[in-house]
């Protein structure tokens, strides 16, 4: 292939597909003295409303490179060429550039450009395609003007394996130059910047990246990320992108219990996020990364937050950063300070389904059930049927204790193993309907070959086996599920000392073995683990475990003053939202507290209004 030319007509299979879609007429001019050579396409389309529209003209979405190369397994190499092209132009101060995220559920070449310009909130749009074979890349872009549909212009890249990074420089160039977007020297260098000479090692981090871009949240996807990265790093010790992003997503396993959270991981986090920033101290991603290592890991909020605004100034475009500051805020329980912060990042970020849920999530912590709701249908608007979302929608019944309602949303799912959280709310939903004979089978299919990806879940899913067979009335099988869970959570105790949610579920496992002493030296451990002084959306959730423990334990005035603490407080719920009035009448844990006058009262009210600030 030569080393550049210029597009007469954009030859690709993709872009005759979109021609014959848009009935596009196309007309090419010839090639004269190497001259660069445009064409016109005329598309009837509406064009966007210009009055008051507010859409900054140099502002730029990026779609989904098409594939097209023989071997469908090259998937990945698209989507890191169209998210490295996408990096670059996010680091120009003078443009709107929106997150990958938002644009990774449209098609490659579609039909309604204009709305879904309007839809991001951008006044251009970038297609392009990649064709990989062997040694040799085809890259082919075009830049559209969205208001009226009118191409602007369009180039393909042929390059060798080795030289690809040239072409993500050249088509951000390019677009800053259609765009006049003016672009200061340090941004100049980081364009044209070549984060690793390694073919090889640059080939895994974009099969890395390609996990890490992917929407569901499950060890699989952690796992696949992180193997990659690390042969990434392996084969180039001096390849910062991939240390970084090798930092940060074991940093969100971390935080998240994808990856199991133990200290070596904790401190390969650390080493990965000193190396990139040792390797590079400007590089923006690597100073986020950073800052996220205190956040994810050590909860030093003020640390993080340092760092968090460090990353500004090299990464302008960058919704990740209002994003996590909205997560620290509320954590300090600073409410609405992190509600203007999760705003900011959807400016940047309109249709990331994870921004969205974790807004949505915010708004179950404080009890704002209908705003949780209409955030949770923006996500299914976006990617209908997400198993999590609806999920979360029944989860959101259940604390206003419409059962039904709850029925209806959890009744056609069929949640995996490693799909934990949907899982475990329809046993829960089982267990507060005190109808869990449905769920066991699927309880007892699952651990019969449990996943080792899955770590101490496996343990706390025998937990909630072992809770079901007790409501079914099985109360001897019951307890040997419990006393199995006991043995496989405590094996993960040594490796995961800090981890409050493994300490909590074997605090209720040893509950429902009976063996009070145990049960509340672990609930005493969770506290230790994660007070809620440092940590007001999850610190909250062993207090909920000291209302469980005591109500089953013949503790009721522990067990009360808990409860009046819980309803008070806005936090993430333990099982469900955070508990609420009707999740306590429902709840069968909360039995033995029925006949005490304090807590019919409590069932009786409504939620202090000081758990909505």
């Amino acid at each position: 292939m030569p080393e550049k030319v210029k597009a007469t007509r954009v030859t690709s299979a993709a872009r005759k597909r979109a021609v014959r879609r848009r009935k596009i007429l196309a007309a090419a001019a010839l090639l004269v003295a190497a001259a660069a050579i445009g064409f016109v396409m005329l598309r009837h389309k509406q064009p966007l409303p210009t009055a008051g529209s507010a859409i900054p003209e140099k502002s730029i979405a990026v779609l989904p490179f098409e594939n097209l190369s023989e071997e469908k397994a090259n998937a990945y190499f698209a989507e890191g060429i169209q998210d490295e092209i996408l990096t670059r132009l996010s680091k120009i101060a003078d443009l709107k550039v929106i997150s990958r995220t938002s644009t990774q559920h449209y098609k490659s070449a579609p039909d309604n450009v204009p709305e879904i310009a309007r839809q991001l909130g951008v006044a251009h749009i970038l297609e392009g395609s990649v064709q990989k074979s062997g040694e040799a890349v085809r890259v082919n872009v075009q830049l559209i003007k969205a208001p009226n549909d009118s191409h602007l212009w369009a180039d393909i890249f042929d390059r060798k394996l080795t030289d690809i990074f040239s072409v993500e420089s050249d088509v951000a160039k390019a677009i800053a130059e259609q765009l006049r977007a003016h672009l200061t020297g340090q941004e100049e260098q980081v364009i044209a910047a070549k984060p690793t000479d390694n073919p090889e090692a640059y080939d895994a981090y974009l099969r890395g990246l390609a996990y890490d871009l992917k929407t569901a949240d499950t060890p699989a996807n952690a796992l696949g990320a992180q193997k990659y990265l690390r042969e990434a790093v392996r084969l180039d010790p001096k390849f910062a992108l991939a240390w970084e992003l090798l930092s940060y997503v074991e940093a969100r396993g971390y935080i998240t219990s994808t990856l199991q959270p133990t200290v070596a991981l904790r401190e390969e986090v650390r080493q990965a996020a000193d190396t990139a920033l040792t390797l590079q101290p400007n590089l923006g991603e690597a100073v986020l990364a950073k800052g996220y290592y205190y956040y994810a890991c050590l909860r030093d909020y003020d640390t993080a937050v340092g760092y968090f605004e460090q990353a500004r100034q090299f990464l302008p475009n960058s919704s990740r950063i209002p994003e996590l500051l909205a997560y620290v805020a509320r954590r300090r329980g600073q409410w609405d300070r992190s509600e203007l912060y999760f705003n900011e990042a959807e400016r940047l970020d309109p249709r990331n389904v994870t921004l969205l849920t974790q807004h949505a999530l915010s708004y179950v912590a404080l009890r704002r059930f209908p705003e949780a709701l209409r955030k949770f249908d923006q996500v299914l608007n976006i990617t209908p049927d997400d198993l999590d979302t609806l999920a979360q929608k029944a989860v959101i019944a259940q604390g206003e204790g419409d059962l039904p309602r709850a029925s209806a949303l959890l009744a056609p799912l069929h949640p995996n193993a490693d799909d934990t959280s949907a899982l475990e709310t329809q046993v829960y939903q089982a267990i507060l309907e005190r109808r869990p004979a449905q769920i066991i089978p699927r309880l007892k299919e699952i651990l019969t070959k449990p996943d080792p990806a899955l770590g101490f879940y496996n343990g706390e899913l025998r937990f909630w086996l072992g809770w079901a067979q007790e409501v079914a009335g099985e109360h001897a099988v019951a307890q040997e599920s419990w006393r199995q869970a006991s043995s496989e959570l405590e094996s993960f105790l040594k490796e995961q000392p800090e981890n409050f949610q493994l300490i909590g579920d074997l605090a209720l496992t040893n509950m429902g073995l009976g063996d009070k002493a145990s049960a509340f030296a672990f609930v005493d451990k969770a506290v230790a683990a994660n007070p809620i002084e440092k940590d007001v959306l999850s610190g909250a959730a062993p207090i909920e475990i000291l209302a469980r423990v005591a109500a089953r334990m013949g503790e009721p005035e522990r067990a009360i003053a808990a409860l009046q603490k819980l309803l008070s407080i806005s936090y993430a719920g333990l099982l469900a939202t955070p508990l609420t009035p009707a999740l306590l009448r429902l709840d069968p844990m909360f039995d033995p507290l029925r006949n005490d006058p304090r807590f019919q009262k409590l069932v009786a009210s409504p939620v202090s209004k000081s758990a909505n600030k």
